[in-house]
């Protein structure tokens, strides 16, 4: 399988060349401020399968101070949330709506429901997490 992506402007472009092993959306405000939207839907995939074909030197990655976990990559030419590697677990976090077509693999779950929008109601046929999987 081979997915590809990339930015709003065309500066950036990656593909992914191994099948996904995991999907989810996050309600934290960190992620709700990064897309804008009431949540981030990340497709996860082998780290080592992710590989950015074009637009590198656009690429900007920011992590706040506080954060643990907490980071994001985008083009600084567009402002598109892209693809970030994550060595600790061995994964790569696709953002969904940055790929070209359908992965053909859904959301398995959802995390830090106790942070979500109040003006968005969650998705009941998902499990839920009231912060980080494997929470409540």
């Amino acid at each position: 399988m081979t997915l590809t992506g990339g930015c709003l402007c065309g500066a950036v472009r990656y593909e992914v060349d191994q099948d996904p092993v995991w999907a989810h959306s996050c309600h934290c405000s960190r992620c709700r401020r990064i897309t804008g939207s009431a949540f981030a839907a990340n497709l996860f995939v082998p780290l080592d399968s992710l590989r950015y074909t074009r637009g590198r030197d656009d690429l900007e990655t920011y992590r706040p101070p506080e954060a643990e976990r907490f980071i994001t990559v985008f083009c600084r030419r567009c402002g598109s949330t892209l693809p970030f590697r994550n060595p600790a677990r061995g994964l790569s976090g696709i953002p969904m709506g940055s790929l070209d077509d359908d992965p053909h693999f859904g959301l398995k779950a959802q995390i830090w429901v106790d942070s979500r929008a109040p003006w968005f109601e969650i998705d009941p046929s998902l499990p839920q997490h009231p912060e980080a999987l494997g929470s409540g």
